[in-house]
């Protein structure tokens, strides 16, 4: 897998339906590990709910799981997983927390539901694209450096950390397949005074 789409960050949202309250949950999640203890901690916050209904999926061995956690089956933990799939998401984990409102549903009523909380928590979350990436290392005067944050981005570069000295040293990720673009931009531009370092490889955001 060269690219995949996940969540940025850990997030909630929540909504009204028939005065039922769901809050839908997302975090990045790399294992079965990570899962799990999300889940526990969601349904350890929301002891008295109704229902904490999960769903995740992971890249490594292409993991899909989720839970009804007592709704009828087929009415909550496929729909929320269905969301994640259709958005082509990996390494997520989702849990909406439901607090019955005392009507009734019905079956559609709850897919559509779980669905939306589905969606709204991973909206919250922020989808992003990851990508192998090559983390660089470029250090310039100071006379350059407004020129290099130019260049970084235009490429879509993205700077991981500064460092202000008697030079200033850039550290950004990049996808690997930009790198010798960037790498012969920089000497064009710099005539040959800078070059790049590479420090490591890693998937990061693009």
């Amino acid at each position: 897998m060269n690219e995949y789409k996940t969540v940025e960050k850990e997030a909630y949202d929540e909504f009204i339906e028939k005065k039922s309250k769901f809050i839908g949950y997302v975090k990045p999640v790399k294992t079965v590990q990570e899962a799990t203890d999300f889940i526990n901690s969601i349904k350890s916050k929301h002891w008295d709910a109704t229902h904490n209904v999960s769903a995740f999926v992971l890249r490594e061995n292409n993991i899909q799981r989720s839970s009804d956690d007592g709704e009828p089956s087929g009415t909550a933990g496929v729909p929320v997983l269905d969301v994640l799939l259709k958005e082509g998401l990996y390494d997520v984990c989702v849990v909406v927390t439901r607090y019955f409102g005392g009507i009734l549903l019905g079956a559609g009523g709850l897919v559509r539901a779980y669905s939306h909380g589905s969606k709204l928590a991973v909206s919250a979350g922020n989808i992003i694209t990851m990508a192998p990436c090559k983390l660089l290392s470029v250090t310039v005067d100071y006379s350059f450096y407004d020129r290099l944050l130019l260049m970084l981005n235009d490429i879509d570069a993205n700077v991981e950390d500064s460092n202000f000295a008697d030079f200033v040293t850039v550290n950004f990720s990049l996808k690997s397949d930009l790198t010798e673009k960037f790498c012969n931009t920089l000497t064009e531009q710099s005539n040959g005074r800078y070059t790049v370092k590479e420090l490591s490889e890693k998937f990061a955001k693009v």
